[in-house]
């Protein structure tokens, strides 16, 4: 017992490193005991299972319990979600450039990498894109939750939320509960973080270990370091520039609480959850987060943006076309728009990769063999990119409440 209370008492962060830590070992140690990594998908399962009851209930109750008061911290939030993005974009485009790369696009591991790329339909153009996204909106709200299509779920929540406005106190008062409960039910499954990161790193490490480097080093470093110079760069400057102060306690608490685990869950969906119970403790206002976060996993899309620039670049690059300034600058807005409408793709980012390409002439065969590349380093490309991006969530939510708190002159948490 007194193992327990000890291990109690240690800091969420800290028991995630443990787990982390005794997880790397295990997966080199012993890579073939495959049960090992079994609390993992138990855990990313569990936050994904109740992420989208979780979203529709509190949603529902914040509107129908609101007072108002939230349209500018909103407004903010998603024009602070758009401006990182494009940034992120622009950025991607000047590490390309500065680093520019000639991926081999041979061999038995592409091939089979491609293939299996191809099973999945890439969109055609951004019409297809705006399109997936439209359709996801308006679908049956069961069929929504049940396929944690958050788009739809919000949209449900939202008419469902404004309509029980009308609702009696009593109706008002038990969805509050409700949403209190489910809460709860998140910060259980959140305790059992470290042995669910155990299990990721475990699966991660003995399926891949650093085998990815030794073909696409320079193209894993070139998306780890574009994605470090958005993270801690680009949004601490963005966030300073709203708030007037040093915003890297901020962005470091985001990262350590948020970006930990979505680095290793690679889901921002299953991330939600934990990102919902940051902002708690930050203090947020619940009617704005409630939303803003389920939202910011759709639309604030720095990694995706990340992804798409870079490797439609390097397929320029690698194919002999010759690309000017502008026509990458034009690049990095489509990738900004399209990478908003990644969560109606299916195969995320990489699947948008074919759509940079035809930007620049080159054949959805070729696209397609990038995609294929972008499956084998997947396991360091779609970590950080979902890392970035559900850290960014909970960063531009508090950057926009923090900043109407500044106007009102409250005390700042950080």
């Amino acid at each position: 017992m007194s193992i327990i209370r000890k291990w109690n008492s240690l800091s969420l962060i800290l028991r995630i490193l443990i787990g982390l830590v005794i997880g790397a070992a295990l997966g080199f140690i012993c890579p073939k005991v495959s049960w090992i990594g079994i609390p993992g998908t138990l855990f990313v399962n569990a936050l994904k299972a109740i992420a989208p009851i979780l979203v529709f209930v509190l949603v529902a109750s914040s509107l129908a319990n609101a007072k108002g008061g939230n349209a500018k911290k909103f407004s903010k939030v998603i024009i602070l979600y758009l401006l990182s993005t494009l940034c992120a974009a622009i950025v991607s485009v000047f590490t390309s450039f500065l680093f520019p790369l000639k991926i081999p696009l041979e061999g038995e591991e592409v091939a089979e990498a491609a293939k299996e790329a191809a099973g999945y339909t890439a969109p055609e153009g951004m019409t297809g894109v705006v399109l997936n996204l439209l359709k996801s909106i308006v679908v049956n709200p069961v069929d929504a939750l049940a396929n944690a299509n958050y788009i739809g779920i919000l949209f449900w929540a939202v008419i469902i939320g404004l309509a029980l406005k009308l609702a009696s106190p009593g109706t008002k008062a038990a969805l509050e509960d409700f949403a209190g409960a489910f809460s709860k039910v998140v910060h259980w499954i959140i305790a059992c973080a470290p042995f669910g990161i155990l299990g990721l790193v475990f699966t991660a490490v003995s399926e891949s270990g650093l085998s990815i480097f030794a073909t696409y080093g320079q193209l894993v470093l070139l998306l780890v370091g574009t994605m470090l110079i958005v993270a801690l760069i680009i949004n601490p400057m963005i966030v300073g520039s709203m708030l007037r102060r040093n915003p890297y306690p901020l962005i470091f608490r985001c990262i350590k609480a948020s970006g930990t685990t979505a680095f290793f869950t690679r889901s921002s969906a299953a991330n939600i959850p934990v990102n919902m119970e940051l902002c708690k403790q930050l203090g947020l206002d619940e009617d704005l987060y409630s939303v803003s976060i389920p939202l910011g996993s759709t639309i604030n899309m720095d990694g995706a943006a990340v992804t798409i620039t870079i490797f439609s670049l390097a397929a320029a690059f690698t194919t002999g076309v010759h690309v000017t300034l502008p026509m990458a600058i034009f690049l990095s807005i489509v990738a900004t728009f399209s990478a908003c409408g990644t969560s109606g793709v299916a195969g995320g980012s990489l699947l948008l990769v074919p759509l940079g390409c035809s930007l620049f002439g080159i054949s959805n065969d070729i696209a397609m063999q990038l995609v294929g590349v972008g499956f084998i380093v997947s396991v360091i490309q779609d970590s950080l990119e979902t890392a970035l991006n559900s850290s960014g969530d909970v960063v531009f939510t508090a950057t926009a409440e923090f900043h109407e708190w500044k106007k009102q002159g409250k005390q700042l948490p950080f």
